[in-house]
């Protein structure tokens, strides 16, 4: 019988780090493994947690993913998602690791793509247009050149927006959902605060997004790269709507000037036919259920 495969997940505090680190049970840590939270830009440090645990797989999702962040300070951005990712592979060239790993990217690496490209294939060039998609094209190239020199397999997924119940607020339907279960136990004047709420996006469940992930490590091929989306179009004015009527209140919605991102893309959405040609995968998690579980999240938060 053969032994269960040791995963290693970085990022295994963050919000998809931890959904891994529910959905496989064979899964390690980094910070586990490092017993204690681990800077990935920390090369002593890295290379010493990897040397105590022989690994089959790695995911790599640690890094900064809030783009406001990103901007605020670019080049802690690319010390963390670039440097950070060359410092992980090259500990793992220097512990012989000889498996799979898997570089966790962003379908925001695309930047600006004109309608008659969508839905967007992995064919279409990168033109990212902020830091941390600039950050995440640039990891992108260096995984390539690893998936061609290195002894182990180097494969690239491109997640569109993915959310989930336990999402931080500062991500856009999380904080939505959050701003409209605090108003249900207030008499205040209920007016819920947005940002441009006129565009579409193609949003998945991220334990959906865990799925693809454990699924691409069993299918998929080296140097290649998968879009992880619903090929769905949502206009986000329509997924704040269902938020508000799963909240049963009358709630008035207000475009605060403050929450408007420059340089909007207008549209996007995905095609996930090369991922799912290539392991099986479907979404099967409706997005009303995602929904509901949002909201229900932050009442239950709301209500500690």
């Amino acid at each position: 019988m053969n032994s269960p495969k040791t995963r290693l997940v970085t990022g295994d505090k963050g919000f998809v780090g931890s959904l891994c680190m529910k959905a496989w049970p064979s899964a390690i840590g980094l910070s586990e493994l490092a017993g204690a939270s681990i800077d990935i830009c920390d090369k002593v440090a890295l290379r010493h947690a990897l040397s105590n645990t022989e690994l089959n797989e790695v995911i790599h999702l640690a890094g900064i993913s809030f783009v406001p962040d990103a901007v605020a300070d670019p080049l802690r951005t690319y010390q963390v998602n670039f440097l950070g990712t060359l410092n992980l592979l090259e500990c793992l060239r220097d512990v012989g690791f000889s498996g799979r790993f898997i570089y966790v990217s962003s379908g925001d690496a695309y930047g600006l793509v004109q309608t008659s490209q969508l839905p967007v294939k992995e064919t279409v060039p990168l033109a990212p247009r902020n830091p941390y998609a600039v950050s995440k094209a640039a990891a992108e190239a260096l995984c390539y050149q690893w998936s061609q020199i290195s002894g182990f397999e180097v494969i690239v997924a491109r997640p569109f927006n993915h959310i989930g119940p336990g999402q931080s607020e500062r991500f856009a339907l999380s904080d939505f959902a959050r701003q409209i279960a605090a108003m249900r136990h207030t008499d205040a004047i209920k007016k819920l605060f947005v940002g441009n709420i006129e565009v579409t996006r193609d949003f998945l469940d991220a334990r959906d997004v865990v799925r693809a992930y454990d699924m691409l490590f069993e299918n998929s091929l080296n140097a290649n790269v998968y879009n992880v989306c619903s090929s769905q179009e949502y206009l986000l004015s329509d997924l704040v709507r269902r938020l508000i009527k799963i909240s049963g209140v009358d709630i008035a919605i207000e475009v605060d000037a403050s929450r408007w991102r420059p340089a909007e893309q207008s549209r996007m959405v995905g095609s996930n036919a090369k991922l799912m040609d290539a392991t099986g995968w479907t979404p099967v998690i409706h997005l009303d259920e995602t929904l509901l579980q949002i909201y229900e999240y932050w009442e239950h938060q709301l209500e500690k």
